[in-house]
């Protein structure tokens, strides 16, 4: 129940209204997640609930508002539940068992299908059956895609769905590892992690968590250091680290004690190797040159946070970028798990995100790919420290083919 959200299976439950979609969620939880009632437009915004749902695993199961809400706010809510499919892993579209299948049903699926989404779908209200099987049986393989007869009022259906849910993500999930597979079983990795008013009292922030966690899996060794104590530590241990990884706003420092045979990266570009956007990264790092004075850069955080003086994202990025670039910038700047709309992202010139670490890759995919629809470079913050300390290339050393992409993009 400790997983971070950002690492769950998102299953999103689409459908119309009054179809039972707040029910599965609730019988699905054996919980009281969602509110359920005969009224049309009950469910006005998405619903988050956590868990661990076997066997597929730590889930975030999605209630959505109904496709069809025409009440007075219903545009806005529709448009808010098709931005879930931004984050969707698996989706679920609900459909009463007794009603039939539309156009808008279809378009729906359709969209969740070119996003290469995997659905299932869901003929829900099995207890109040009127339609002939042979005919249910028709319309549900006409769908082309799988599907189940459930009742969320009796439970009927719900663990052949936990079985078809586990299927679908299996099918699409690829094996990834964050560190693990950069170091050897019994190796010593040094994690360089600053403390300063930014940093969460009591805790370490995800990513460092994450990593522990992985390189425990692997059998690997975790030192943990601050960056004032990183000399010290590697005159103790040096003769047996295998990687060092520092956090990003300490690259400068970190490049500058650790020596050189000594592989280096950071979180931020472990995080983004992860999460398959660490080309797309890279790439986008040689466009700070070419900047223009003026030009808008949107500084984007997929988390809130208070911002205390010399806030990595609010002060350290904008300074460097100013002066790397050699021109005035105009500066923009965007946390939450939501993202800017269409209008707004088109007008930039160059995005810096951070980690990504609080949402999920699907999430993450889809800021990338509203990046390169609008043909905006963009970076994240591992990357931009890394280039801003001239440590750019040895960060990526332990990635040659991530490295052999960095001699492709020109001068830095």
């Amino acid at each position: 129940m400790e997983t971070s959200r950002g690492n769950r299976i998102h299953i999103a439950i689409f459908g119309k209204q009054n179809v039972g979609k707040s029910s599965i969620i609730n019988t699905l939880t054996q919980q009281e997640v969602a509110t359920v009632s005969e009224i049309l437009g009950t469910t006005t915004d998405p619903v988050y609930k956590s868990m661990e749902l076997l066997p597929l695993g730590p889930v975030v199961l999605i209630d959505t508002a109904g496709l069809n809400d025409e009440s007075e706010l219903g545009e806005k809510r529709v448009e808010r539940t098709k931005k879930m499919m931004n984050k969707t892993d698996i989706a679920l579209y609900v459909f009463d068992i007794n009603e039939q299948v539309d156009k808008a049903d279809l378009g729906t699926i359709d969209s969740l299908k070119a996003r290469n989404i995997p659905v299932i779908a869901l003929f829900n209200k099995l207890d109040e059956r009127v339609i002939p099987v042979d005919e249910l049986e028709a319309k549900a393989k006409n769908l082309g895609i799988p599907y189940i007869f459930v009742s969320a009022k009796n439970g009927d259906g719900f663990q052949g769905l936990k079985e078809l849910l586990a299927m679908s993500y299996n099918q699409q999930e690829t094996p990834r590892t964050l560190i693990g597979d950069l170091v050897s079983s019994g190796g010593v990795v040094v994690l360089v992690t600053p403390i300063d008013k930014a940093a969460p009292k009591g805790r370490l922030i995800l990513p460092q968590q994450q990593t522990i966690r992985d390189l425990l899996d692997h059998g690997a060794i975790s030192i943990i250091t601050r960056e004032i104590e990183l000399e010290q530590t590697l005159k103790k241990f040096g003769d047996h680290v295998e990687l060092v990884v520092t956090d990003a706003q300490v690259f400068d420092i970190v490049n500058k004690t650790v020596p050189d045979h000594l592989p280096l990266t950071s979180f931020s570009i472990l995080f983004a190797r992860f999460k398959g956007e660490l080309e797309t990264l890279v790439k986008g790092i040689s466009q700070i040159k070419r900047l223009q004075p003026n030009d808008k850069v949107l500084i984007c955080e997929a988390c809130t946070h208070h911002r205390a003086e010399g806030d990595i994202g609010k002060d350290k990025i904008p300074r460097l970028l100013r002066q790397l670039s050699g021109v005035d910038l105009a500066f923009t700047w965007y946390s939450g798990t939501g993202f800017p709309d269409d209008d707004e992202i088109s007008s930039c010139d160059f995005i810096v995100h951070c980690g990504g670490c609080m949402i999920n890759q699907k999430e993450m995919q889809y800021r990338l790919s509203q990046a390169a629809k609008y043909r905006i470079p963009i970076v994240n913050y591992g990357v931009f420290f890394a280039y801003a300390s001239d440590a750019l290339q040895r960060a990526l050393e332990p990635f040659p083919e991530i490295l052999a992409i960095l001699d492709g993009v020109g001068s830095l």
